[in-house]
């Protein structure tokens, strides 16, 4: 069984950002002015959960069709940028309304992921219908495995079966719990021998949940190329490295004696 990798390096960016609580247009300006340095200085940027109106339970006044403002926006930017913009937004499908992570190319291209694992801690489950597979993204030879938030602590959802490079996990993750969200994203890297890129928000909500970031970029050994102080916001860029990923699943070579399995009507199309 061959591992397949990468063959060139990847520049991805993370916006770590405070949001405007229920306000779409607010955060899509906000983004604009934190976006523009990044023309032509990156391949990637990662939104955080959320991003058009934090972390919101009353999406029958805040979904977005699926072809919405938001999704216009983000080709827009994706072009003028030259590179691939996610993050997570409220969408309205035929099936409910659900947590979509949209990944848009600079071309216009757009894939998505509905986020599996709703936290019923806050009730999501009740507002949200849950997505119904996993999904792998190809983009500039790399192959991404998109998440969200609470999505992060199932690793039997998140493993790498051969099949991805990165990992992407986009949050709006309360700073009380900010340890096991740090440690989960290192042992995402470690068991999967995969870079994992997970951003998160800062700031206050109107539910009066703090939280303090802690976005990071963590490589395949559960090292970080981007860790900042928490409760800050920032816009930081890393390479991740296609031949030193490649040498590390050479001469470590882990995924050789792995489980094979699936998981039942979660296949990735």
């Amino acid at each position: 069984m061959q591992h397949l990798t990468p063959e060139q390096d990847l520049r991805v960016s993370l916006i770590q950002a405070s949001l405007h609580w229920q306000d779409p247009q607010a955060n899509r300006r906000q983004f604009d002015d934190l976006l523009r340095p990044l023309a032509a200085a990156t391949d990637l940027v990662v939104l955080p959960e959320m991003f058009t109106t934090g972390f919101t339970m009353t999406p029958e006044g805040l979904a977005e069709p699926e072809a919405g403002p938001t999704l216009d926006w983000m080709r827009e930017r994706a072009a003028g940028l030259g590179a691939a913009l996610c993050g997570s937004l409220v969408t309205r499908t035929g099936r409910g309304y659900v947590n979509r992570l949209l990944f848009v190319t600079p071309d216009g291209g757009c894939e998505s992921y509905d986020k599996r694992h709703l936290f019923r801690m806050a009730g999501e489950h009740e507002h949200y219908v849950a997505g119904e597979s996993r999904r792998v993204i190809a983009y500039r030879g790399w192959r991404i495995l998109p998440s969200v938030c609470y999505d992060l602590r199932f690793p039997v959802f998140l493993r790498n079966r051969n099949d991805y490079d990165l990992l992407l996990c986009v949050a709006n993750w309360p700073a009380p719990r900010r340890h096991p969200w740090r440690v989960l994203l290192q042992a995402r890297a470690v068991e999967n021998l995969c870079y994992v890129a997970g951003v998160n928000r800062v700031g206050q909500d109107a539910n009066g949940l703090d939280y303090s970031g802690d976005s990071m970029l963590v490589d395949f050994k559960g090292e970080a190329k981007i860790d900042r102080d928490p409760g800050q916001p920032f816009v930081e860029t890393a390479t991740l490295s296609a031949s030193e990923l490649n040498r590390f699943r050479t001469v470590f070579p882990a995924w050789q004696d792995a489980d094979d399995f699936v998981i039942p009507g979660l296949e990735p199309r």
